[in-house]
């Protein structure tokens, strides 16, 4: 195709909104608390094979100082060989119980602070490794006594684009809630425009949860850029196990780019103030041929992709913190 046709056929991504921006339309009465209940339940339901996410791929790095993460009140070590795979373990040490933690990693064994000894990923004495899973975005470790389900060989992770195609960012938060709390807050996309509209206008559900065989919240919804100027696109709201929730855009600018929200416990479920880590990834791509250098400035765009990120998770995990304080002392609605 001539370079003439290719200019003909582009369009901008951008559109005018029509109209001032501060009207919309109360959406009180479509976000019924039965149905944002019923999509939770059957979300709560489904199998995650023990699977936890506990970070970025890139928060991992080979060499240098491990990881320390905490997993429903579990703590957790993770490092990397020097061959660059995933290791993950207890995160105390098994000869007097020092944080591994503040360890290091030298040649891909992790050498205890305390006394030198070391480990290189394989069972020594009472220390057992732990299954773990790198997709390329985020990291998993596989945690039986917490989860306490079947376990799975493989966490359940959402389809995404190719790899090398798109600009991912991952972003963390933790607020006093439970898992289930932030999943809700992800159920219920009628919050958006008047929770956030900041980033979101034009916010109508197109299609509601049917059901386990269709259960989606299909929107529709416009990016804000400045101004009236935002970007009109389709997106589906799914959620594949009980602490995932992956916004899609299925049509418009960026179709196929994803929004993973993974929440993960940090505390045990005794604990009376429960906190649970959000762990973001963005997934963004593009079939514009201008999204090439966005792929080449990854590294700059990143931050910007995980301070918009936090922009948002500051109100959603004050909703979430809220429905939580709710349920705790028996006053939640619905």
């Amino acid at each position: 195709m001539s370079d003439r046709a290719d200019k003909a056929r582009w369009t901008a991504p951008l559109r005018r909104r029509r109209g001032p921006a501060a009207v919309q339309e109360p959406t009180w009465r479509a976000a019924r608390p039965a149905l944002i209940a019923g999509a939770l339940k059957r979300a709560l339901a489904r199998p995650s094979g023990n699977w936890f996410v506990v970070g970025g791929s890139r928060e991992v790095r080979a060499g240098g100082h491990p990881c320390g993460r905490t997993v429903g009140g579990v703590e957790v070590v993770l490092w990397r060989s020097d061959t660059g795979e995933l290791r993950a373990g207890p995160g105390a040490c098994p000869h007097l119980g020092a944080p591994l933690r503040d360890s290091r990693v030298v040649c891909g064994t992790l050498v205890c602070h305390w006394h030198g000894l070391a480990l290189d990923g394989t069972a020594f004495a009472s220390w057992e490794p732990y299954p773990v899973h790198d997709d390329g975005v985020l990291v998993w470790v596989r945690l039986d006594a917490v989860g306490g389900e079947e376990p799975s060989q493989r966490p359940v992770v959402p389809a995404r684009p190719a790899m090398g195609s798109g600009v991912d960012a991952v972003f963390t938060a933790v607020g006093r809630c439970e898992p289930q709390d932030v999943v809700a807050n992800r159920l219920d996309p009628w919050h958006g425009s008047w929770f956030h509209p900041y980033s979101f206008v034009d916010l109508t559900v197109a299609r509601e949860p049917r059901g386990d065989e269709d259960d989606a919240f299909v929107v529709d919804v416009s990016f804000r850029v400045a101004g009236r100027l935002v970007v009109p696109v389709r997106a589906e709201f799914t959620a594949p196990e009980p602490r995932t929730v992956v916004m899609r855009i299925t049509d418009g600018e960026g179709a196929t780019s994803v929004v993973e929200t993974h929440a993960t416990p940090l505390t045990g479920e005794a604990d009376e103030q429960p906190r649970t880590a959000v762990v973001e990834a963005v997934v963004a791509t593009s079939d514009r041929r201008g999204f090439k250098p966005a792929r080449v400035a990854a590294p700059v765009l990143r931050p910007l992709m995980r301070r918009m990120a936090g922009r948002l998770w500051r109100d959603d995990l004050a909703y979430a913190e809220r429905r939580w304080t709710l349920r705790s002392t028996g006053r939640f609605p619905g």
